[in-house]
This record gives C-alpha cells, sequence and structure tokens, in this order.
C-alpha cells in the first residue's frame, strides 16, 4: 500500500453518514465540539460556516463539501446574524428518519457525517491537518460531484444495502480531500501528508513504509530519494519536520503499538519484524516515543469463544 492508505488503515478508519439537514430562510445552527473528524457536503445552496478560534467564516456551496479535523465546536447558517439553535434541539424534526427539516426546508441541504480513528493513533493523522478543510470542484471529471450526487440519492430513496454504500461514499470523500490538499501546493504547510507532493520524499516515505524493519540508515534512505545524504536530510527535515531516522522509529513504534493491542506477538517478536535486534532496545525506543513501556501498552485480554 502507498503511505497514506498505511496510516488510514493503521487508524481503523471507520466512517459514518448520519443523515441530512434541510434548511429554510433565515437559520443558524450550532455543533459541540467532537472526537475525530466531522464532515458536511451541500447538495443543495449554500451555507456560512464559522468555527470557534478560527478567525474567519466560510462560505460553502452546492457540490462542495467542509472537513473539520479538530474538534472544535462549529455554526452553519444562511445569516450569520441570525441566532443559532443546537443542532440536538432539532434532531425530533426529522421528515422520514434521515432528514432533520428546519423552517419547513427546501433551500438548503446538506448531508453530514464523521469519521472515527483507532484510540492512541489518531494523532497521527489528525496533527497534520488544518483545523478546516474546505474541498471544492476539481478540474476535469469530479470524484466529489459524483460522491456528492450518489449521496443524494441514498438520502432520496432507501436502498438495501444503504449504509454501506454511504460509509464508502463518505471515506472517497475523506481521501479526495485529503488528495487535493496535496495537489493544492500549500507550500507552508509541513508534515508527512503533504511531504508525499515531493516524488523524491514521497519514494522514501513508501520505502520506510514497504519495510519498516529493514537497517535503515540516512545513507540508504538518501539513494532511495537519489540525493545526496546532506541534502536528503536537510529536504526531509524541512518538509516532514523530523529527521528521517525520527520519521522512521515514529512510524516503527505506531506499529508496534497497533500489533500490541490487536495481535499475540511478544515483544521481542514485534521489536525484530520492526529492526531492533534486542527487546531491551526495541523497549527503549517504543518508551521515548509512547510514554510507557510495550508491557504496559493495550494488551486485550484475549477473548473466549
Amino acid at each position: 500500500m502507498d503511505p497514506l492508505s498505511d496510516v488510514l488503515s493503521l487508524l481503523k478508519l471507520q466512517s459514518y453518514v448520519s443523515g441530512g439537514f434541510d434548511a429554510a430562510g433565515d437559520w443558524a445552527v450550532k455543533f459541540a465540539s467532537f472526537d475525530g473528524i466531522k464532515f458536511h457536503a451541500v447538495l443543495r445552496g449554500r451555507c456560512w460556516l464559522s468555527v470557534d478560534g478560527e478567525p474567519e467564516p466560510l462560505e460553502v456551496t452546492e457540490g462542495e463539501c467542509f472537513l473539520l479535523a479538530r474538534g472544535k465546536p462549529f455554526c452553519i447558517a444562511s445569516n450569520l446574524a441570525a441566532a443559532p439553535v443546537a443542532f440536538g434541539t432539532l434532531v425530533p424534526q426529522v421528515r422520514d428518519g434521515r432528514i432533520v427539516t428546519h423552517n419547513g426546508g427546501g433551500e438548503f441541504l446538506s448531508v453530514g457525517g464523521y469519521f472515527t480513528l483507532a484510540d492512541g493513533q489518531a494523532d497521527l493523522l489528525l496533527n497534520v491537518l488544518p483545523a478546516v478543510i474546505h474541498v471544492r470542484e476539481e478540474p476535469g471529471p469530479s470524484t466529489l460531484r459524483w460522491c456528492i450526487e450518489r449521496m443524494r440519492a441514498e438520502l432520496r430513496e432507501a436502498q438495501p444495502g444503504g449504509a454501506i454504500v454511504a460509509q464508502q461514499l463518505a471515506t472517497l470523500v475523506l481521501v479526495q480531500a485529503l488528495r487535493l490538499q496535496l495537489a493544492g501546493g500549500r507550500n507552508e504547510a509541513v508534515g508527512w501528508l503533504f511531504a508525499l507532493a515531493d516524488k523524491r520524499i514521497r519514494a522514501v516515505i513508501n520505502a520506510m513504509h514497504e519495510t519498516p524493519g529493514a537497517k535503515w540508515t540516512v545513507q540508504t534512505l538518501a539513494e532511495q530519494a537519489a540525493m545526496s545524504r546532506t541534502s536528503f536530510a536537510l529536504r526531509f527535515k524541512e518538509l516532514v519536520g523530523l529527521s528521517p531516522m525520527d520519521y522512521l522509529t515514529r512510524w516503527r513504534m505506531n506499529l508496534a503499538a497497533a500489533r500490541l493491542t490487536h495481535s499475540r506477538d511478544s515483544i521481542a517478536e514485534i521489536g525484530l519484524a520492526l529492526g531492533y535486534e534486542s527487546e531491551k532496545s526495541f523497549s527503549a525506543a517504543f518508551k521515548r516515543i509512547m510514554n510507557c513501556a510495550p508491557r504496559q501498552y493495550g494488551r486485550q485480554p484475549p477473548s473466549h469463544a
């Protein structure tokens, strides 16, 4: 797999489409803080989005969507001057089990949902994302537009397997949003996700992810990038925000954390698979990154049939 797929798989990403919101007139609806990532896709009309702590409201129009990655309370509105009401007070006003209506509906329609991430690993993605991602129409054939139209169809007429279809559509929206972030050329952005836009650094991150247990050195990683050792080390640190060996160690420890939680492998076996010749050296690295010893980390009790 590629690094983005690796990370999303490690995070055990689960997507949920919670339903639609149909409104008319002057309105404003506030949403409480949350865990994970929330998204809204605008199917009809337009709205303003304001997020706690963000300086400017954002206008989101039909065919666009937004993702929120920091869990901050937010408000969507047709009119920023309207007095906001809590979304929870509107939930009883459901038209058909899937769409919440406000002021009779008919002018604005959105579909919302959220993504949950594995406990203890979520920062791997959340820490490199901006608080607000505004996903606009991309040039050429639009994956985003297709997803939104399919969401509209699923809302309009329930079909067998609709929940699974909605989850897959939501996941496509997230991946497309992340791809567009990369394609947007945000030169000031730092982190593994944005480093994937650089072909040479992407090749190195690919190599680390494909064989995390290899005996990597800065020199052998520089060879993957076809760069000199010094130029590579400087470029990697500039784009990723970590030295090559620091990134490798953190990726190894994230993999180790997942195996400690979800497998029966011994600590020595996990350490050896990730390039550590002794349990002692692996345990020291794990404790330095994860702030606890491997033996103290998330082992699940064995299940009983």
